[in-house]
């Protein structure tokens, strides 16, 4: 069995849908040592080349989404899509896997769609409370849908859900530094409180403007900040520094290569309110201010964020008013060691930790059913 066993993983475009469908398919290996992992993406998108970083081979669908702005330019989307179920339809029966696995993303749509039409059994991961559009359109043809958020029968059939939280990158927990070897290596003092601010692996716009528009605060503060912009605004940022009296409190960076790091570094983390962000805050005990992206569908990263505040698990800055007020409420609340406390207490509170072996566990027993 272990010999023949062959899975599709399908999904991607961001981070969010990456990691996870990693932490699965490195799942299923430590299981199944033997088995062959196909993954499948977007031409153009973040997966291609993430998954091959990862050891694993990926092939790439033309597939994108629609253009709600410019409706003729849908045509050639269309098209895109009709040519994706045929490029997808050729990659099953090339691969003949033995179930499939969609993260959500474009490329999962076609590749589910072929592979529950062919008679492979499927499962899904759906990261966020709120579901996506493509999940919501897959649900009545896959057999299991994992999900991290209890209420999930809103969207999706109940004796298909099973809780199982969203994998996270294993690095985060196997970090074995301390934090004040994390915060040397940033090359700020331990003796000091550190705010941690993130916007995802591309950067966010107004989380930058925020630090932008409280430099001075920041200086006058006797707290010190690892500010990551992301690659599209480093150098903008950098610019604008220059401007400014040198602040050995804040360190740039327009990408944070480890993770485990920065998080063991962080005393407050301000970050956006993505589903594997949220679930990496929860095992770690982290506490965060959320500012949740309004450039999403269906504005699930607010519904994201409102899960964890509700429990008093998080704090909360709609975007619009961040600029005004995030990096004020991060200084107070970083120096309010019974806040932190009590943030890091609630939020483990609603840790799974386990996501990617029961997720890994359900997809190999979907593939001996169906051998």
């Amino acid at each position: 069995m272990d010999k023949d066993l062959k899975i599709i993983i399908s999904g991607g475009g961001t981070g969010g849908h990456i990691f996870p469908a990693i932490s699965i398919a490195n799942a299923i290996k430590e299981k199944r040592p033997t088995a062959k992992i196909l993954f499948v993406g977007a031409e153009g998108r973040m997966e291609m080349q993430r998954v091959p970083a990862a050891g694993y081979e990926i092939k790439g669908l033309p597939i994108q989404g629609f253009d709600r702005k410019n409706l003729l330019k849908n045509i050639k989307v269309l098209f895109k899509i009709w040519k994706s179920q045929r490029m997808a339809k050729s990659i099953i029966k090339e691969f003949k896997p033995m179930a499939a696995v969609g993260v959500g993303g474009y490329a999962s749509g076609p590749t589910l769609n072929k592979c529950a039409s062919m008679g492979i059994p499927c499962l899904i991961q759906e990261q966020n409370s709120y579901a996506g559009v493509t999940n919501k359109l897959l649900a009545k043809k896959v057999k299991r849908i994992c999900v991290a958020y209890e209420g999930m029968e809103k969207f999706f059939p109940a004796e298909k859900i099973i809780l199982t939280g969203n994998p996270v990158r294993q690095s985060l927990l196997e970090t074995n530094i301390s934090k004040e070897e994390a915060i040397r290596k940033y090359g700020l003092n331990p003796q000091k409180k550190t705010i941690l601010i993130v916007g995802g692996s591309l950067g966010a716009g107004t989380v930058n403007e925020s630090v932008l528009r409280h430099l001075d605060e920041i200086a006058n503060s006797n707290i010190q900040v690892i500010w990551q912009t992301g690659k599209y605004y480093y150098n903008n940022i950098q610019e604008h520094l220059k401007a400014h009296a040198e602040m050995p409190m804040l360190k740039v960076l327009d990408f944070v290569s480890d993770m485990g790091a920065a998080y063991k570094a962080a005393d407050l983390v301000i970050s956006r309110a993505g589903a594997s962000s949220i679930s990496e805050f929860c095992l770690l005990g982290t506490p965060v201010i959320l500012v949740p992206s309004p450039n999403v569908a269906e504005d699930h990263q607010t519904k994201n964020a409102m899960a964890l505040v509700n429990k008093n698990a998080a704090l909360y800055v709609k975007d619009i008013e961040a600029p005004d007020k995030v990096i004020s409420l991060a200084i107070n609340t970083v120096q309010d060691s019974d806040k932190l406390k009590s943030l890091s207490l609630n939020i483990k509170k609603l840790a799974l930790p386990n996501a990617a072996d029961i997720i890994a566990d359900e997809v190999i027993s979907l593939a001996e059913q169906s051998n």
